[in-house]
């Protein structure tokens, strides 16, 4: 498995290195934005690992750059922030996973091995539901009247409902789907943030689909 790994820290980027290659990873490391793109346009990784504070382009642009380009390659942000907010910007720009700093080297191995699981999981198929296709390998959504891309969790969450079709999900499920390997627990109200952002999405490319929950807050999704 072959990992860019972006951190301008050179002493943790050595540290981080030489354990990641102990573990049997091949490891390029760069020390900036700019340094990270050039990188990607040379070569193909399995893995990106940014930290979201570097010189000359910060993580979350470099990641926005990679999505606007069509690299879908996974990435994991490296970040001091820790609020809610922090991390749905991040996910919102398409990252996988989000770590923060600092961490113990057997958290940032659990996150490798959960993408790594991950991908195998949900390298999916294409998936249909009513005028609905969700290319499950670039986060796109697309109907005869328009497409958009979609973030790796939102598209995530809506895999698991269409290929649940009509079926409600409890949202404890969906949480722990969605759970990033550092929170301690899943944070139901992920869900809610991430299945507003796919409704309002659906209707923007006029889905004749929507995405329901009941009472107790379950979600399933529907044919109009």
């Amino acid at each position: 498995m072959k990992i860019l790994y972006a951190e301008d820290e050179r002493q943790l980027s050595m540290a981080v290195n030489e354990i990641l290659k102990f573990e049997g990873y091949s490891v390029d490391p760069v020390y900036d934005g700019e340094e990270a793109l050039e990188h990607l346009k040379k070569e193909k990784y399995d893995l990106v690992i940014l930290d979201i504070m570097m010189p000359r382009l910060d993580g979350m642009k470099v990641l926005s750059i990679m999505r606007a380009n069509d690299i879908f390659t996974p990435v994991i942000l490296l970040t001091a922030k820790s609020e809610v907010e922090d991390r749905i910007e991040g996910f919102d720009e398409g990252a996988d996973d989000y770590l923060s700093k600092p961490f113990a080297m057997k958290e940032l191995i659990a996150h490798i091995n959960a993408i790594v699981r991950r991908n195998k999981d949900y390298k999916l198929k294409n998936l249909e539901i009513g005028n609905l296709y969700l290319d499950c390998s670039s986060n796109e959504i697309k109907t005869e009247h328009g497409s958009l891309r979609i973030s790796p969790k939102e598209s995530l969450l809506l895999s698991e409902l269409i290929k649940n079709n009509g079926s409600y999900l409890i949202k404890r499920d969906l949480a722990e789907l969605l759970r990033s390997e550092d929170d301690d627990k899943e944070d139901e109200t992920m869900v809610d943030l991430y299945s507003a952002y796919l409704k309002n999405k659906l209707r923007q490319i006029h889905a004749n689909v929507k995405i329901v929950n009941d009472n107790k807050g379950a979600y399933k999704i529907l044919i109009e």
